[in-house]
């Protein structure tokens, strides 16, 4: 089962290597069970670790300054309608008309 084990799930690094009852990556310490691996991976979550769906509302945890622009989204801002992305720390919304990814980790259910 070892030859099957080629990356670690949270950073993407090959020298995974198994310590008994669970696999280990030496680059970020990080040991998984390789059966829980791929669901944990893309399972999209908040600051408090709610997992988060498509539709969901949210608020922002902290103020954020837009990147390319002079808008800053004031902490306590409620989000409606997020959109999950590939990238399970992103999502898509719209705030003040404007499409923007946020960050899941500045948000909470």
């Amino acid at each position: 089962m070892a030859e099957e084990i080629t990356k670690c799930p949270k950073c993407g690094g090959e020298y995974v290597y198994f310590d008994g009852s669970l696999y280990v990556c030496p680059d970020c310490a990080h040991e998984f069970n390789p059966d829980d691996a791929e669901e944990a991976a893309d399972v999209a979550k908040d600051s408090n670790g709610a997992e988060l769906f498509d539709g969901d509302a949210v608020t922002v945890i902290k103020d954020l300054k837009v990147k390319g622009s002079s808008m800053v989204i004031k902490r306590g801002t409620k989000v409606k309608s997020i959109r999950l992305t590939d990238n399970p720390e992103e999502v898509d919304c719209k705030i003040d008309g404007s499409s923007i990814v946020l960050k899941t980790c500045f948000l909470k259910k």
